[in-house]
């Protein structure tokens, strides 16, 4: 079941993530649950890939969730 808005997110979701990071799991769900129409696992994959996609951006900082710190490589 594809999400419209973040408001329609698990609550789980929405009661720990950033606006943001909200954002990425909607559109990686929706394009993940796309992708693997017609297999049995579909949605449970969706929130995997969904999750993996957050966890690209962003880190668990105790009990919440910051964008990650981009690295200054020397020159």
């Amino acid at each position: 079941m594809p999400y419209r808005t973040n408001h329609d997110l698990p609550p789980s979701v929405r009661s720990h993530l950033p606006d943001h990071a909200q954002d990425i799991y909607r559109e990686a769900f929706n394009n993940a649950f796309r992708a693997h129409a017609g297999e049995v696992d579909r949605e449970r994959r969706a929130h995997m890939i969904a999750w993996a996609a957050v966890k690209t951006s962003y880190v668990k900082d105790g009990d919440r969730w910051v964008l990650k710190q981009r690295q200054k490589f020397a020159s």
